[in-house]
């Protein structure tokens, strides 16, 4: 094999393996994410007041446990792509009003959503097809979880 086509292996074996680590990074921004939508669904669940948010606050228990899934996705693509998952979440946030609880729900589930998509583009881009799959099966939850919200606030 000649220098250059050395050269060019290794240059390929460079990218794979920055875009790898930028993979990694958005990875464990979006577990982050994950982790906060989890404890906001949690307490949400429970604080929500009003008759007219009964049946949103059962959804929210179930976007809990939907979430706690795509964290664990998210973290076992991490190690798989070798990574180490992050234990830090982002900071949730917290309303006393209802509708408020859901308009920041509302605004987490379209910030991920916008994020995940990204990371599909990227994982595509290096040729991490599963991965790629594997985000857009939370990806369509997400929405599912953006429909509720919506429904919920009377926006659709």
């Amino acid at each position: 094999m000649s220098k250059r086509k050395d050269s060019k292996a290794a240059d390929a074996g460079a990218a794979s393996s920055s875009s790898r680590a930028e993979i990694i990074t958005g990875l464990n921004e979006d577990l982050a994410r994950e982790y906060k939508a989890i404890i906001q669904y949690v307490v949400f669940s429970v604080a929500l007041k009003g008759a007219e948010y009964g049946d949103i606050a059962e959804q929210l228990k179930k976007h809990a446990s939907q979430e706690l899934g795509h964290a664990l996705e998210v973290a076992r693509q991490i190690d798989y792509l070798g990574g180490n998952p992050t234990v830090v979440g982002k900071e949730a946030e917290f309303s006393s009003d209802s509708k408020e609880m859901l308009e920041i729900d509302l605004r987490g589930e379209q910030e991920t959503i916008k994020n995940y998509r990204q990371r599909i583009r990227q994982a595509e881009a290096a040729g991490e097809y599963a991965l790629s799959e594997a985000l857009r099966d939370i990806i369509s939850e997400e929405q599912d979880h953006e429909i509720d919200l919506k429904d919920a606030l009377g926006l659709r």
